[in-house]
């Protein structure tokens, strides 16, 4: 009798298609832009990603989109979150910025696009590429996820 031995990995692996962007725009900014140049439809998730680190809590905001057509799931993901806090010295007030990042080993890229589903190579690249039309990002492309140590950050 053959015995089958499942791992974690059988069950955990979903399979999804992930692109970097770099810009300077507001979270709702971009996705306006993305919704105009890609014709999807983001709208603002009701949740945002939230993990606590180091006893501070950090709180990645998200946009999605289901796609009917395709059956895929786009999700809009900043990478980055900024907590202000205040300290009082000597009637000073002093402000110190920390920032927490989502995939630690991409801090340079402001947003990630997670397309949820089996997307062809061809599909990636031609979002990238109109991605890159968009005038107020500097750049965009498309990222192995078996490079991340974090990916796991990705998964919900």
């Amino acid at each position: 009798m053959q015995i089958h031995a499942l791992g974690l990995e059988d069950f955990c692996e979903e399979e999804y298609s992930l692109i970097g962007i770099h810009t300077a725009l507001e979270d709702y900014r971009l996705a306006y832009l993305l919704n105009k140049n890609l014709s999807i439809k983001f709208s603002k998730s009701t949740k945002n990603l939230e993990f606590e680190k180091d006893n501070n809590l950090a709180s990645f905001s998200i946009y999605n989109f289901s796609s009917k057509k395709y059956d895929y799931d786009w999700f809009l993901i900043a990478n980055s979150f900024k907590n202000e806090n205040q300290t009082q010295s000597n009637e000073l007030l002093l402000t110190t910025e920390t920032r927490t990042y989502l995939i630690p080993e991409k801090k340079k890229v402001d947003f990630f696009i997670k397309i949820s589903g089996e997307v062809g190579d061809a599909y990636v690249i031609n979002t990238v590429k109109k991605i890159k039309e968009i005038e107020q990002v500097i750049t965009s492309y498309s990222i192995d996820k078996n490079t991340l140590k974090s990916k796991d950050f990705l998964i919900f």
